[in-house]
């Protein structure tokens, strides 16, 4: 049986907080980085990274996906940074002004949810973040440090968040190619 890479996440589908994302990434690219920029089909916020498992625990967590509980919400996306820091970046994502809460309580409940399913809770804590670019090297770091400090507050806008989803992902040689798996609809949500 092939295991499946699985994520679970909510997606970045909002087409004028795209383009902003996008605008960024081309910046990012002109400065004449060696990034990694994600594909625009594949901007999402990841709630919890599950790896490679097995299609029978895929069904499992299914079914848990379906006992999370929750409202739709506004996620408001604001600011450019990087971890571990603008001046040493390796991976450039853009944060969470509003709606980090809901993310918490929804990430929590998954902790709660997927650990019967032997997933242990994830020892770092849980930062909201869309990751827009993973560094290759140290090439013309200076100029990208100084576009994240330049960005560090411009707002991108509100999404409404609806869903949640489980995600596939396959590792291709030009990249990941995501796939939903199952989508859990949050209460409130106009369908």
């Amino acid at each position: 049986m092939e295991r499946v890479r699985c994520f679970i996440a909510v997606d970045v589908d909002d087409p004028p907080i795209l383009s902003g994302l996008l605008s960024v990434q081309e910046e990012m690219a002109r400065l004449g980085c060696d990034v990694k920029l994600v594909e625009r089909e594949n901007i999402h916020l990841t709630l919890r990274f599950l790896g490679e498992i097995p299609p029978g625990l895929v069904e499992e967590v299914k079914k848990a996906l379906d006992k999370l509980s929750g409202e739709a919400f506004d996620m408001r996306l604001q600011g450019l940074g990087a971890f571990p820091t603008p001046a040493r970046p390796r991976v450039v994502w853009v944060g969470v002004a509003e709606g980090t809460e809901q993310l918490k309580a929804l990430h929590a409940q998954l902790n709660t949810l997927l650990k019967p399913l032997g997933f242990p809770p994830e020892k770092e804590a849980f930062v909201p973040h869309i990751t827009l670019a993973r560094v290759k090297s140290s090439r013309n770091l200076s100029s990208l440090a100084g576009l994240i400090r330049s960005l560090a507050d411009r707002d991108f806008g509100v999404q409404r968040v609806e869903q949640v989803k489980l995600k596939r992902s396959v590792l291709t040689p030009k990249g990941p190619v995501y796939s939903d798996l199952h989508v859990k609809e949050l209460k409130g949500t106009s369908a």
